[in-house]
Order: C-alpha cells, then sequence, then structure tokens
C-alpha cells in the first residue's frame, strides 16, 4: 500500500507512481489517495484507492480531517492486509503513523528538509513507524544528529531514463519561437507554483545572461507564476521567456534545453535537476538542502565545508554540476533589485555559454553521472528491505 495525498503534479506524487509501476513484478502495489482529483499522471492498470478527504481550511477542520483519513486507512488496512504501508509526504506520514495495525508494517518517508523542523511529527514516526526512509544521505544524517535515530535508509529516487528519452523523442513542445528564434542558448527551469522554487531568482539570473547573450531564452516548466509578468515587463524581456504552466509529460521541453537552473531554497532530491541531466543539460544549482551537492559532486563534504569553500570562491565547479550558494528565501519582484548573488549565479551561466568545450564537458558528464540513479539501482535498494522483512 502506498499512500499519498494527491497524484497532482509534483516530484512526491510521480516517485510515487513510480514506485508501484517498480513494486508490480513483486507486489500487488495499492495506491490510496486522499483526493484523487486532477491527478497528474498516467495511472493506467494501477489499483487506485480515493477516499476522497481532500485537505481542509481551518485547524479544527484539519484536525477533523486528520481523524476520518486515519479512521478509513486503518479499515482499509484491516480488510485488505498489505504487507507494507509506504507513505509519501508529512500529510501521509502522520495518517499512515496513526493507522498503525499489527498486520502491516509502517514506513514513512521524508521528502524535504522542511520536514526535519517539524518536531514533534518526527517524534510520532520515531515512535510509530517500523522504517523511515529519506530521500537523500543529509536528510538520514539529520535524523541521527538531531533525534539520534539511527535506523533511516536512503533511497534515492529513480528514473527510467530510457523511457523518459523515448517520451522526449515522440512530441514537440508548444513554444512562441521556431527552432531557428529558439537558438541554442536556452535556459531552462521547471517547478510547481511554490515560492520554495525561488523563480523570480531565476528571472532575474536570466535578465543578466540575455545582457550579454541577447538571443539567450528562458522556459520555465510547469509554473503559471501570474504574477511574474510585471517583473517581465519592467525587466523587458517578457519577449525572450516562456512560462508553460502544469505540463504531464515535461521531457520534450527539456530536450531544448542548453543549462538548466535550479532556484529552489528547500528540495528533497530534485527531481527536475535529474531529468535535465537525463536530457544531457549542464546544470547549475543553489546548493539549498537537500540533494544538488549529493548528485553533482563526487564526495560530497559537510554543509559547512561547502560554506567555507563559497566564502572563498563564490561557486564549486563540481564534478557532475555547477553548485552556488542557496540565495534569499523573501520573494522580492523589485526588477530594479539584483542580488550579488544572482550576479553569481549569471557570472557561471555566462561561462558556460561562452565557452563551448566547457559547456559540451558538463553536459557529457551530466549525462553519465545520473546513470547512478536508474530504475534498476532503486529496484535494487528498495525492494531487498521488503523481501527481508516480509
Amino acid at each position: 500500500m502506498l499512500i499519498v495525498p494527491t497524484l497532482g503534479q509534483g516530484g512526491m506524487e510521480r516517485v510515487c507512481v513510480n514506485t508501484a509501476r517498480l513494486l508490480e513484478p513483486y507486489y500487488e502495489p495499492i495506491i490510496v489517495v486522499f483526493n484523487g482529483a486532477d491527478t497528474a499522471f498516467d495511472i493506467e492498470g494501477l489499483n487506485i484507492i480515493d477516499i476522497r478527504r481532500g485537505a481542509r481550511s481551518g485547524w479544527l477542520a484539519k484536525l477533523i480531517n486528520i481523524v476520518i483519513r486515519t479512521m478509513k486507512l486503518k479499515k482499509l488496512k484491516r480488510d485488505l492486509k498489505p504487507i507494507f504501508a509506504y507513505s509519501f509526504g508529512p500529510t501521509a506520514n502522520i495518517v499512515n503513523s496513526l493507522s498503525k495495525t499489527n498486520e502491516t508494517k509502517v514506513w514513512v518517508s521524508l521528502r524535504n528538509y522542511i520536514d526535519i523542523h517539524e518536531t514533534q511529527k518526527i517524534k510520532l514516526f520515531i515512535k510509530k513507524a517500523d522504517m523511515i526512509t529519506t530521500c537523500s544521505e543529509e536528510l538520514t544524517k539529520a535524523l541521527k544528529d538531531i533525534f539520534h535515530y539511527t535506523k533511516a535508509v536512503t533511497i534515492y529516487n529513480p528514473y527510467n531514463i530510457p523511457e523518459i528519452k523515448r517520451i522526449a523523442a515522440l512530441g514537440e513542445p508548444l513554444l512562441p519561437w521556431d527552432d531557428a528564434e529558439l537558438g541554442s542558448n536556452v535556459l531552462i527551469s521547471m517547478g510547481r507554483d511554490d515560492d520554495l522554487k525561488g523563480f523570480w531568482h531565476t528571472i532575474k539570473v536570466f535578465y543578466l545572461v540575455h545582457q550579454v547573450f541577447p538571443d539567450a531564452k528562458l522556459i520555465i516548466v510547469g509554473a503559471l507564476l501570474a504574477e511574474y509578468s510585471k517583473l517581465l515587463d519592467d525587466l523587458g524581456i517578457s519577449q525572450s521567456v516562456h512560462i508553460t504552466g502544469p505540463q504531464k509529460e515535461p521531457y520534450c521541453y527539456l530536450k531544448k534545453g542548453t543549462v538548466y537552473l535550479l532556484n529552489s531554497n528547500n528540495e528533497g532530491f530534485p527531481n527536475a535537476l535529474a531529468e535535465a541531466m537525463i536530457m544531457g543539460m549542464a546544470v547549475v544549482a543553489c546548493d539549498c538542502p537537500t540533494g544538488p551537492a549529493e548528485i553533482l559532486l563526487k564526495s560530497c563534504p559537510a554543509e559547512s565545508e561547502r560554506q567555507k569553500i563559497y566564502h572563498e570562491k563564490s561557486v564549486i565547479w563540481g564534478e557532475y554540476g555547477i553548485l552556488v550558494p542557496n540565495m534569499d528565501k523573501a520573494k522580492n519582484l523589485d526588477a530594479s533589485v539584483i542580488t550579488q548573488e544572482e550576479r553569481n549565479m549569471a557570472d557561471v551561466v555566462i561561462k558556460l555559454l561562452s565557452d563551448s568545450e566547457l559547456l559540451n564537458a558538463y553536459k557529457k558528464v551530466a549525462g553519465e553521472r545520473i546513470m547512478c540513479f536508474t530504475s534498476e539501482s532503486y529496484t535494487e535498494h528498495f525492494i531487498a528491505p521488503f523481501t527481508q522483512s516480509h
């Protein structure tokens, strides 16, 4: 049993669906979703149970919702008797933990660094869960350092690389430019509408790049960002930026990219960054907690050590991609305010676009590195504990 709040657009939801597909040769996976409306993924053939208890507003309604979700999930566990109940995200983790039965083991997953600061929830998971999984070693280390929990298992997200490339080849993206207008200096970023993604930084970085490369284009995949139109107009780059809105299959956009930008303030294991690497893009990423450093560096030093490097050099030219310091979390849509961190990231991108040998080298190693995060690797790490426990 896999438990997830929704199957709408998002990395966590994508991993849930992918996990169900990967488990099919070994088990009969069931996905329990709190609200099945607006499903953004191909779920054909999967066993989906929608308990129809979506999010509620107000603390009392939220509390009642937790109680009802817990009761419904406990009944499902008792009726279906799954071997494991594996939940994705904090709200699903709470209900999974509270609905524990003697017949079904409880696995909860931490998928974002923000989750670590939810102290009471973590204590509940430690008390109730049979296993806590994380999607990055840094999250696993935080559980040990902060909560003295030593049983967490890191399982990196899975990527069906041949399938992603196949899907990318099938279609062409809807863009306001033809291929000649698009050119070869294409920056891409991807994610849902969420301030955690830091898209205002992305746009300002692109503005600086555009000053040097007037033919450059920026494509932001997955978000709507309606409130950003004035910023684009004020910067004078509206005609060079395309914001796609939500996309079920974003890969055809990624295949058009040259450099991928990640400006998130927090991640768990950034799916979009990994998918960009699959499509052969060079990566420039903010060193946010967690994931980018583990993906882009061959040997990942502690965060404190990385900060020392940034103090001296402002950038880490990693083995598989480039890291820059994390940026301000406070959203700023004022076109007249360009931070030093944004200028620093723009300088890195400009250097890449100015040096074809360096650019092509980073494209090459990105494709090589992502082979460490294949579906086969995920299955090996994921199925073994299930089999041993069973």
